[in-house]
């Protein structure tokens, strides 16, 4: 107000009479920020006092004699002048206020202006050159991996050798033993064939199935055929939760349906009354006698009662592996049943570290035989071949499912070594 009064002084003088006062908002964003305008309209203080005086000399002479109420007549002039005035300052003040907005739009547009974006399709990558660049990462992944994985001296492997290597170490081969199969492979194939994926292929898989002890097929042996001439005696034992009730379940089967065996099924497992009751229905349903044995001294007599049968299979309870009494227990009951094969039974699904354990805990059970069991829920089977080897017993079996009695086939050095390379899957074998 003190700067508008300045500026009525400024243009009008010293005697400027203030007419009118305005005072608003403007600007800002919802009264946030908003600047007071104020409006003042002024004039010249004598002319305002010469029409104020005639305007109440007229009243007072037309007001006594007719005695009427009072009606202000205002000096055309003067009116003109304080008419023109508020025009001025109205003009003045709808420019200003015009001006302000425009510049307010003005920078608000350019706050919110953003560089305006370019779209365009991605091109299409050709698929030749994406598998020949693919094809090259997967070469110098598995040379890093061999660097680094087998801390060995910095080498370069030809391409198609290169993949299968890389293959290798991530199905969790042993290092050392997958360098020693492609150095076999890489000494024996010239390098025009070392270029090539598929004679690698081949090579190592060749390779591969010569490091998987296997039994021979049932089809050939004579499993009812014995030097001592007893049944042929078959134990199982394993960890917990591994599936041997069920495979001893399958092996019965196999044996009755396909090989036209006479079978008899002994279980040592009392433990569980679950357990006896499943392998009882499976009895029942393959046709063959079940007999429980509840203490050592009663294997013998249980023995002699299956001596007119060609196999005899035995069901034992799942120990801990780190239950020495329970380990003990077990052995009693096998010294008493003499088995011509005990087949330690193993969840393809634990770790190696797992399955080299419980290798090292039955040992005192002297198994000669291993049985792979859930290779449809293995994530890899590298580790079917490192406990192979380091516990040097071959392979007997391996299950493939929970079906009765299918799902399960024998140990096949070129199946196993297929499931290592990926070029099958864990699932039912149709051999």
């Amino acid at each position: 107000m003190a700067q508008a009064l300045a500026l009525v002084k400024r243009d009008l003088g010293s005697d400027a009479v203030v007419l009118h006062t305005r005072s608003y908002k403007r600007g800002g964003v919802l009264g946030i920020g908003a600047r007071t305008i104020v409006e003042v309209t002024a004039g010249k203080g004598s002319e305002v006092a010469r029409s104020r005086r005639r305007a109440a000399g007229t009243t007072r002479a037309t007001a006594l004699p007719k005695r009427r109420p009072a009606i202000a007549q205002a000096d055309p002039k003067q009116h003109a002048a304080a008419g023109d005035l508020i025009r001025r300052t109205y003009a003045a003040a709808k420019a200003e206020i015009e001006q302000s907005r425009q510049q307010e739009l003005q920078e608000a547009a350019t706050a919110t202006l953003e560089p305006p974006v370019m779209v365009t399709s991605p091109a299409m990558p050709d698929p030749y050159q994406l598998a020949k660049e693919m094809s090259e990462v997967k070469h110098l992944v598995s040379c890093m991996m061999h660097q680094q994985q087998c801390k060995g001296e910095p080498t370069s492997l030809p391409k198609g050798l290169s993949q299968q290597y890389a293959t290798l170490l991530q199905q969790e081969v042993a290092c050392e033993l997958a360098d020693e199969i492609v150095s076999k492979v890489r000494r024996e194939l010239s390098d025009e064939q070392l270029a090539d994926e598929t004679a690698c292929r081949d090579a190592v898989r060749k390779h591969l199935a010569g490091y998987l002890p296997t039994e021979a097929g049932v089809e050939v042996v004579d499993v009812a055929k014995t030097e001592d001439g007893r049944p042929r005696t078959i134990a199982l034992v394993g960890p917990t939760g591994v599936g041997k009730t069920t495979t001893i379940a399958k092996l019965a089967a196999t044996f009755k349906i396909k090989q036209k065996k006479n079978v008899a099924l002994i279980t040592l497992d009392t433990y569980r009354i679950a357990a006896v009751d499943q392998l009882k229905t499976y009895a029942g349903i393959i046709g063959v006698p079940l007999h429980v044995v509840l203490k050592p001294e009663e294997v013998e007599s249980t023995l002699a009662k299956c001596s007119r049968y060609d196999v005899v299979l035995i069901d034992t309870a799942g120990r801990s592996q780190r239950d020495d009494e329970r380990l003990t227990q077990l052995s009693q009951f096998l010294a008493e049943a003499r088995p011509h094969e005990t087949h330690l039974v193993l969840s393809s699904t634990c770790s190696q570290q797992v399955l080299m354990e419980t290798v090292d805990r039955f040992s005192c059970v002297k198994t000669d035989r291993i049985i792979f069991t859930k290779l449809d829920e293995a994530v890899t089977f590298g580790v079917l071949l490192n406990v192979l080897g380091k516990a040097d017993k071959r392979l007997s079996y391996v299950t493939t499912g929970q079906e009765v009695p299918h799902q399960i086939e024998r140990g096949c050095p070129n199946r196993l070594a297929d499931l290592v390379l990926g070029s099958v899957s864990g699932g039912r074998s149709d051999r």
